[in-house]
């Protein structure tokens, strides 16, 4: 398999591709162009698109060129899939903000000062803005069926909700296949990469070029990422983790990778970071809060930069080490038998910590518990925590109240 391929198999990436066995191929023959699409509804990406930025970075590691293709014609229009109801439309002013912006953040993530695989930007609204109705009907709607268009989930699955969809959305899978067509003849691009949501759009582009000019070309999908609580990746209790810093500090992008779940740290790892797939085997059995502060710091710095990753590290120990003093945290001890045998819900009524069980169900589906500064979303055995050190741990029990609990 392809170096490119293997290392996306390997990392996570992969969850379709429309001929895998001649992509290799092709990527053996050379280098080629890819792209991904990102409609602009707002003025920051937030962690959602994190996977699809990490392609980009994995075809420039690779000696690819990515293409990204930033949606100013789509963005008027609004794809339906994964939707329940038509997006709002956007003033021309405000997609065009959100274009700017967006691209400065993908700057951050992309390699830009070498000349073979500097991403380049593109903006569909270049070429769909003048577009004769009556021609693209005759060039290219002949190429689709209404059979096939309703067979896709985008649009079978809001009619199955019996839920409205609009003629202007049913038309976008249309208007996302011309942009893969129209990046293949400015661009020679050869793939288009997306999420598992965006099969059937993708699939249509690959069918249209080969349809229109029977060039092969080739469509990749991820896989959507939930959290391993069964949370959408990019929203958390307090909203969503922008890659902006206008709109989510450093040192708060930094805390959402600090306290991500024990069962999602070795896979983030791997999805989410640049480091080697080796060394992240080789360190897997290292104190899991360390691996994530490894990951916090890799992610921080790929969007912030090595400064901003290292100030938010500082402040999150100072911010620790000052609430973990004897001085400003209170002390509660268990002996060893109850580290053995209570559950963490048992300790904390024990100790007077909250009211009820109900309470402290209630906290914990509210991700408002935190064991060593990472949450939980069950209720558990004292013995299954990972201490800190040999006999103690911190416990959170909503923004204010921290405690050391030491095992005698």
């Amino acid at each position: 398999m392809n170096k490119f391929l293997q290392e996306f198999h390997e990392r996570g990436y992969f969850y379709q591709c429309t001929d895998e066995d001649n992509l290799s191929k092709s990527l053996y023959n050379g280098k080629i162009k890819a792209y991904i699409g990102f409609d602009c509804t707002a003025d920051s990406l937030h962690v959602g698109s994190l996977l699809q930025i990490m392609c980009l970075r994995l075809l420039q590691k690779h000696g690819h060129q990515p293409i990204v293709l930033l949606g100013g014609g789509t963005t008027r229009i609004g794809d339906p899939s994964g939707k329940d109801k038509t997006r709002q439309i956007l003033e021309e002013k405000t997609i065009e903000n959100n274009i700017k912006n967006i691209e400065k953040i993908l700057k951050n993530f992309l390699i830009t000062n070498n000349k073979d695989t500097s991403p380049l930007f593109v903006n569909n609204y270049d070429w769909l803005k003048n577009l004769n109705y009556i021609s693209f009907l005759r060039d290219i709607g002949k190429h689709f069926t209404i059979n096939k268009m309703l067979s896709f989930d985008s649009v079978k699955l809001r009619l199955e909700r019996e839920q409205s969809l609009s003629y202007m959305e049913f038309n976008y899978m249309i208007l996302q296949a011309y942009d893969f067509l129209e990046l293949n003849k400015k661009h020679n691009c050869a793939l288009q990469i997306g999420g598992s949501d965006q099969w059937g759009n993708i699939v249509n582009g690959v069918d249209l070029i080969k349809r229109y000019s029977s060039k092969e070309v080739f469509g990749l999908t991820t896989p959507l990422i939930t959290l391993a609580s069964g949370a959408k990746m990019g929203k958390t209790e307090t909203g969503a983790i922008w890659l902006d810093k206008k709109l989510l500090s450093p040192y708060d992008y930094w805390q959402f990778w600090r306290n991500v779940d024990d069962r999602d740290l070795i896979k983030f790892l791997k999805m989410f970071t640049d480091i080697s797939l080796e060394e992240i085997e080789k360190r897997k059995k290292e104190n899991i809060n360390d691996l994530k502060i490894l990951l916090a710091n890799h992610a921080t710095t790929l969007l912030h930069g090595e400064v901003e990753s290292k100030k938010s590290f500082e402040q999150a120990k100072k911010i620790f080490s000052e609430r973990s003093s004897d001085e400003g945290l209170p002390v509660i001890k268990i002996n060893n038998n109850e580290f053995k045998t209570k559950n963490l819900s048992d300790l904390i009524l024990r100790a007077k910590l909250e009211d009820s069980k109900s309470e402290i169900k209630r906290l914990i589906k509210n991700n408002g518990i935190k064991i060593n500064d990472s949450k939980i979303d069950k209720d558990l055995l004292v013995s299954e925590i990972n201490l800190e050190n040999k006999n103690s741990f911190k416990l959170s029990i909503g923004k204010k109240k921290h405690f050391k609990i030491e095992i005698n």
